[in-house]
């Protein structure tokens, strides 16, 4: 739905990649799930997939690269974030206290630079409400944070 809202008649692949893309994850390891994929949707959907993988394992490395050169891959990896970061701001807000909620999440935070910096390299190769999309599931999450990082620094001085 959320690449349909902002691209008119989007290829076929690219939604059955954004709507499968965590199969991998949840694949018998005993299979060979990309093969099966090719086999069911095509070698573009399991390209799709295999791609934005790599990109979430690389989350889990020091500077992971940014690629936006891949058109397909780029709007299900920009869906992907809008959901899962709208997803958590919905969940930090129903707690009532959205900057503890994300006090909590070390690893959120530490990735926060790096969806902003996929959000502005992306932009210019993103339709314009796609862009605006991931920026306004960004934007709260940081302000919330920022306030989280200056309380936990103020704690820090206090207790010297």
């Amino acid at each position: 739905m959320t690449i349909g809202q902002h691209v008119p008649a989007p290829a076929q692949d690219v939604i059955v990649a954004a709507l499968l893309h965590d199969a991998p994850e949840f694949a018998p390891t005993e299979s060979d799930i990309y093969q099966t994929l090719t086999a069911n949707y095509g070698s573009e959907v399991a390209r799709i997939i295999a791609t934005l993988q790599a990109e979430h394992r690389a989350l889990d490395e020091p500077d992971p690269p940014i690629r936006v050169d891949d058109q397909p891959v780029l709007l299900a990896s920009t869906a992907d974030k809008i959901v899962a970061l709208t997803s958590l701001l919905r969940r930090a807000q129903s707690t009532g206290n959205a900057s503890d909620f994300f006090d909590r999440r070390s690893a959120l935070r530490g990735l926060l630079p790096y969806f902003r910096a996929f959000q502005r390299a992306a932009h210019p190769r993103l339709p314009a409400s796609m862009s605006a999309h991931l920026d306004a599931a960004l934007t709260p999450i940081e302000r919330a944070t920022a306030c989280t990082q200056g309380a936990g620094a103020r704690e820090q001085r206090h207790a010297r």
